[in-house]
């Protein structure tokens, strides 16, 4: 039985002489995101009851904007990734990301306005945009192949613990400032801050191969071509698992529909990251061993049962179950498709390849959520799991009974 794993004898031998412990750079990455989140989702674990209850906006504008805004991001990338490949200056593109992320940051709490709040998730997600192909790349620049699903195991689990700890925070502010959502907005601003300093000091950049500084005389937009067969089914898997999966922005409104406390809703996305950082790693390195088609076959069981639960529910308990389970799923298909983009890119043209991956499921983000704010506005609540749980079960039945031969991919992919 052969999988999506590319399979390289010499690879799987050189395994042996290979000191498994992590380069000290995935470690730096992994608490530049968790800072970064703690900011982020502080902000975003709020962000729709704020648009909704404060605002005034519909669930369908609430759609358009998290829709758009992830697609701004993943056309972004696209851009940032090919820039990094051509400068060879990875780095400072994540500087640049994680500093716009954390100017917008003072902008929600003095906002009075949706276009506010537009304006500001659409600067953040620019900054998003320009980070995570950047940084995915230096993942595998800076890792040994046979350690690379630990690797982005690792710093996604750290990237979820920062995604609990921010919504936590959230619980413990909207308490403490009775209900405040504005005056809660600004505790956001200070670890962002934090996250870019730390980017900046504590992260060594690798000097580029002879190889990959020779490609940038020749870097144009024909490179696609150079990219495998293997990597576009990747980035094809990351579309169906995009179509799948909507915006988090109605996991929290599922929450506070079934009758959680607005003071409370937040614990939603801390239920749901706090099991994402807890098997992040685990199942990042599982990926090194075990076949990749299997594993992402479970993940998207994991989301039809998520989905289910979520349709469901008439109660907060049944809601949290839920939304573990879709926790469960990111943590068990997020890392592993990083790592088969890594692992069937040309080295010279990884930051694209992150790029290319990252704007076809963000471009893909926007009608899904769009969809799924119409459903819920016009069917209810229910409608929009019910959905994605049924092209979770087609997209895992098709992944089941298709078995492509990937072996030798690594050799042709130039790696």
């Amino acid at each position: 039985m052969t999988s999506l794993q590319p399979c390289n004898p010499e690879l799987l031998t050189s395994t042996k002489n290979i000191d498994h412990k992590l380069p000290s750079g995935i470690w730096v990455l992994g608490f530049v995101s968790l800072f970064m989140d703690i900011s982020s989702e502080l902000v975003h674990s709020l962000l729709p009851v704020f648009m909704t209850t404060v605002l005034g906006a519909s669930m369908v504008t609430v759609g358009i904007i998290e829709g758009l805004a992830e697609g701004i991001a993943a056309t972004t990338k696209v851009f940032s990734g090919a820039a990094s490949d051509y400068y060879r200056k990875r780095k400072w593109l994540a500087v640049t990301g994680y500093a716009l992320g954390a100017l917008t940051k003072p902008i929600f709490p003095l906002a009075t306005t949706i276009g506010w709040v537009f304006g500001a998730r659409f600067v953040d997600r620019i900054g998003k945009g320009i980070r995570g192909a950047p940084r995915d790349a230096i993942v595998a620049d800076i890792t040994p192949p046979p350690l690379r699903g630990a690797a982005y195991g690792l710093r996604q689990a750290l990237d979820s613990v920062g995604a609990f700890i921010g919504p936590l925070l959230a619980v413990v502010f909207m308490i403490l400032f009775a209900g405040n959502i504005k005056a809660v907005l600004w505790v956001a601003v200070a670890p962002a801050f934090i996250a870019v300093f730390l980017l900046i000091v504590a992260l060594r950049e690798p000097e580029p191969t002879e190889r990959s500084a020779s490609s940038r005389n020749r870097l144009t937009l024909r490179d696609a071509k150079r990219l495998p067969l293997l990597y576009w089914l990747v980035v094809m898997l990351g579309a169906v698992f995009t179509l799948a999966r909507f915006s988090e922005a109605f996991l929290i409104l599922r929450a506070q529909d079934v009758g959680l406390a607005i003071a409370f809703v937040p614990a939603i996305m801390i239920v749901m990251n706090i099991v994402y950082s807890l098997f992040a790693y685990p199942a990042g390195a599982a990926a090194d061993r075990l076949s990749a088609r299997n594993l992402l076959a479970f993940g998207l069981g994991l989301l039809f049962v998520a989905d289910v639960i979520l349709a469901m529910a008439a109660s907060p308990p049944v809601a949290f179950l839920g939304v573990a389970f879709w926790g469960l799923h990111m943590a068990f298909t997020q890392g592993l498709l990083s790592k088969l983009v890594a692992d069937t890119a040309p080295s010279e043209l990884r930051g694209t390849a992150f790029g290319v991956f990252n704007l076809v499921s963000g471009v893909v983000l926007l009608p899904a959520s769009v969809i799924a704010g119409t459903l819920w506005s016009v069917y209810g609540a229910s409608a929009p799991f019910i959905a994605g749980a049924s092209f979770a079960a087609l997209a895992a039945m098709g992944l089941l009974f298709y078995r492509p031969n990937v072996r030798d991919a690594e050799s042709r992919a130039g790696m």
